[in-house]
């Protein structure tokens, strides 16, 4: 039961990440492969018995960490702590 409302939490922080994602310009080769790289994986982990309902969303894209907290060139757009504070309720 609690592992399904994690779950359930878990998607709507990642359709909050997708809407704000940003997507590269006419340039860019890729355009969307940020966007539609998030992902949700759920668990059974922690606590004495192991039996803690854990849910993650994560971005598989190779440049997902340059996107959240930038780089000398790249302002960090922080789409995952911004969707977290949003649509995690």
């Amino acid at each position: 039961m609690v592992r399904v409302e994690m779950v359930r939490r878990a998607e709507l922080i990642k359709s909050v990440a997708e809407s704000i994602a940003p997507v590269g310009g006419p340039g860019d080769p890729h355009p969307g492969h940020y966007k539609s790289s998030f992902h949700v994986t759920s668990t059974l982990r922690g606590g004495r018995r192991r039996d803690r309902a854990i849910a993650t969303v994560s971005n598989t894209s190779y440049y997902a960490r340059w996107v959240e907290y930038g780089s000398e060139r790249t302002p960090a757009h922080h789409v995952l702590l911004r969707a977290a504070q949003a649509g995690g309720r």
